[in-house]
């Protein structure tokens, strides 16, 4: 049964975990219930460009996407409030998201569908987007300006990204595909000439 949260109190997203072992979330919580949305760091990071653009065709690009602060990096403030509930009324993987926006109430509607595993009989383990179970939920657009500085922030908080080939960066050396990192990587040394 799908859940129509209405307009959200709180909303916001974060990386949970250390960098190359987090895991990502997006919460909401309104008076008709709350919801923790577990998805992969490229979904999120999808969600706020999607916003971004959003954004822009609304105002008719009076309002674009910030990509640097002046004095370098604002602090802004990332995870889930204390007062969050311990158990939500709803926590899935998501499955699919769609967004859409309401000229009339001028508010940005989100609905999110779970992803599911279906087991039937002896057959294979089937993966089913559960649109039936949607949880829906309405924001404004300077919340969704937020949540969409807020995923920047949670995203980058992990492994620097390759600005090539855009794979995290480690502490080993690094096989770019863009410059054929097919290649193993050698290192080279100088010897000593006495």
């Amino acid at each position: 049964m799908s859940a129509d949260l209405g307009r959200a109190d709180i909303l916001g997203a974060e990386a949970v975990g250390q960098p190359g072992q987090r895991r990502f979330r997006l919460f909401v919580r309104s008076p008709r219930g709350s919801a923790v949305m577990w998805m992969e760091k490229t979904e999120l990071s999808t969600l706020s460009l999607t916003l971004d653009r959003a954004i822009a065709m609304v105002t008719e690009g009076q309002v674009l996407r910030v990509e640097a602060h002046a004095g370098g990096d604002q602090p802004r403030k990332t995870g889930m409030p204390a007062d969050f509930p311990v158990n939500p009324t709803r926590e899935f993987q998501v499955g699919h998201m769609q967004l859409s926006y309401s000229e009339q109430s001028n508010t940005f509607l989100l609905s999110v569908s779970p992803l599911e595993i279906s087991i039937e009989g002896e057959q294979e383990p089937r993966v089913v987007i559960n649109e039936e179970n949607a949880v829906s939920f309405a924001f404004s657009l300077q919340e969704a300006q937020h949540l969409s500085e807020t995923i920047v922030a949670a995203v980058a908080g992990g492994r620097p990204i390759c600005p090539l080939c855009h794979e995290p960066l480690g502490n080993e050396p690094h096989s770019c595909a863009r410059q054929n990192g097919h290649k193993k990587i050698i290192t080279i040394e100088e010897e000593d000439e006495e």
